[in-house]
């Protein structure tokens, strides 16, 4: 990967939005497409990699893989190896990604309301 500039502009502007918006620090942290998607399935209890790929079909490995390893960085998530063969991996929600349940579960909510009967989704 290359290596970020932090003087460029668009690092400082990003620096000041995230110590000024609380909303864009939240962004930061479980923003983009998979990422909500994960916390929700892990907020009904620990999962294995696979159970995690066979609930989100739609996600590549790679992608999965790039988020979960995001998720563990912000904190947001744990992940516990046992060292056994073949690996057992599984991934929880930490403290912290605890308390982002509501948030998902409102977006969820929120979700289901606008959808009303226009897609077919569980």
């Amino acid at each position: 990967m290359a290596e970020i500039k932090e003087s460029s502009t668009i690092q400082q502007n990003k620096k000041y939005a995230l110590d000024s918006c609380p909303v864009t620090y939240v962004m930061e942290k479980i923003g983009g497409f998979w990422k909500p998607i994960i916390l929700y399935n892990l907020s009904n209890g620990d999962k294995r990699y696979s159970e995690l790929k066979r609930a989100i079909p739609a996600v590549t490995e790679k992608m999965l893989i790039q988020h979960l390893k995001q998720l563990e960085a912000d904190g947001l998530i744990i992940r516990t190896a046992k060292p056994v063969v073949p690996p057992h991996v599984t991934y929880e929600l930490s403290e912290a990604g605890k308390g982002l349940i509501p948030v998902i579960h409102s977006m969820a909510e929120w979700a289901f309301k606008d959808m009303d009967g226009k897609y077919n989704c569980k």
